[in-house]
């Protein structure tokens, strides 16, 4: 018997998946990567946004129709419950956000013919299975860390609260034991991830840690990088801009999602409403050469033109780095859901391409800044025309850019290399290794 597993959905996502197969390789079982050799395919899923879900089911029909037995696991089965076996009767199993530990259960169910187990928990409460290694799907310069899961905030657009459960961090020193082992392995970049990272600590230690985090990870003398994703606007803390600023291995990247800059539509969507031109100009002050990335949600119930041209204006004077923009996806059992006036998908998409078509002229412009300069860069792969590709510090992974390099050089994925940047486009940066 083999068993594959296809992920979907964000990093934390990935980090669920590779435990799940971790936890299945400790027990001796057989997996693939190939989920056509195999007779049990896990379908991890995604369901924040309409689209996601959609892949999701498209996934798991794609594999009943060839032949496979389907367990279905993560935020799709969280939500929808007994009516996704319903709905989709084919599946042999569903196994919830908060349940990943029981895939053994499940998987002998299976091979002793039984016709369908479910675990769900009605109240996810995420643990971690700290004594599992994962296996990991993706092998690179780079691997995630999840360093909490769930969510407190209630966002009006936002589900992940109830499909992940209230806020639960993961202690300092398994982190930091997990942090080493990927260094060991040969990681050179670690990417911290949970729903909200900044806030990371506060349900174990009673105040924010993550600058404690850094601190210890930053000692890991093997690392190159440490890359902290999803920040909360209000939990930037003077104590977390400062440690960012001043640890060498902790990438001067900030990612913080900031979905909109009208006051009026930032309080229906039950986020901070402070003005965020004072804190984007306070990171740059604090942190030389910061980069700072941000989303946005155009169409949102109640937004005017005069609110999306607010927007527009605010992208236009902060000039973020780097930036994607998605559509409102309208979604059950969200505060949002039930709100009056909501905007056709024809303005959403046009208002999405505006902002996509202004970012893209700044990313330029930013881009064209760094020809003529020297930066360090990690080499992640090559090409088939024989470039080196590689990212800077400014660029997280499979999200953002990359560095094109045209070097003889023999180069190892995960070296950090001074690149000479030649060229640029809105994108992506071209340049060579400078031979000595």
């Amino acid at each position: 018997m083999k068993i594959a597993l296809i992920n979907n959905g964000c990093p934390k996502n990935l980090v669920d998946s590779e435990l799940m197969l971790g936890i299945l390789a400790q027990k001796g079982y057989n997996i693939t990567l190939n989920e056509q050799e195999a007779n049990i395919v896990i379908v991890n899923t995604c369901s924040f946004i309409q689209d996601a879900e959609t892949e999701s089911i498209d996934a798991i029909l794609e594999m009943i129709n060839a032949g496979k037995k389907v367990i279905v696991t993560g935020c799709l089965p969280q939500k929808h419950k007994q009516e996704l076996k319903e709905a989709i009767p084919e599946i042999v199993a569903t196994l919830g956000t908060a349940d990943i530990s029981k895939i053994i259960d499940v998987i002998e169910a299976i091979k002793n013919n039984t016709e369908y187990i479910s675990f769900i928990s009605e109240k996810p409460k995420y643990i971690y299975p700290e004594k599992t290694e994962r296996q990991q799907i993706t092998i690179g310069a780079s691997s995630y860390i999840k360093i909490a899961d769930g969510c407190n905030y209630r966002c009006g657009y936002c589900v992940i609260p109830q499909l992940r459960g209230s806020y639960s961090s993961r202690k300092i020193e398994d982190i930091v034991e997990e942090a080493k082992k990927l260094a060991q392995k040969g990681v050179s970049e670690i990417v911290l991830v949970a729903q909200d990272t900044t806030s990371y600590g506060k349900d174990l230690y009673k105040k924010p840690m993550l600058p404690k985090l850094l601190e210890e990870l930053n000692k890991i003398e093997e690392l190159s990088w440490i890359r902290v994703m999803y920040a909360y606007p209000s939990m930037l803390t003077d104590e977390y801009i400062e440690a960012v600023a001043k640890l060498d291995k902790v990438v001067k990247y900030i990612d913080i999602p900031l979905q909109h800059s009208h006051p009026e539509i930032l309080r229906a969507m039950n986020r901070p409403d402070f003005d965020y031109r004072e804190l984007i100009q306070k990171l740059r002050n604090k942190i030389p050469n910061v980069t700072i990335r941000s989303t946005f949600i155009v169409g949102y119930p109640g937004e005017t033109e005069e609110h999306f041209e607010h927007l527009y204006n605010f992208i236009k004077d902060a000039k973020f780095d780097k930036m994607g923009v998605f559509t409102y996806s309208k979604e059950k059992n969200t505060t949002s859901y039930s709100l009056k006036n909501h905007v056709p998908a024809k303005i959403k998409k046009q208002r999405q391409k505006k902002l996509m078509l202004l970012q893209q002229g700044i990313s330029k412009e930013i881009n064209n800044s760094y020809i003529g300069k020297t930066i360090p860069c990690m080499i992640e792969s090559f090409d088939s025309e024989g470039l080196v590709i590689a990212r800077s510090q400014r660029d997280a992974v499979e999200i953002d850019g990359l560095v094109y390099i045209d070097t003889q050089k023999n180069v190892v994925p995960g070296d950090i290399e001074n690149v000479t940047i030649k060229g640029a486009d809105e994108y992506d940066l071209y340049g060579i290794i400078e031979e000595n």
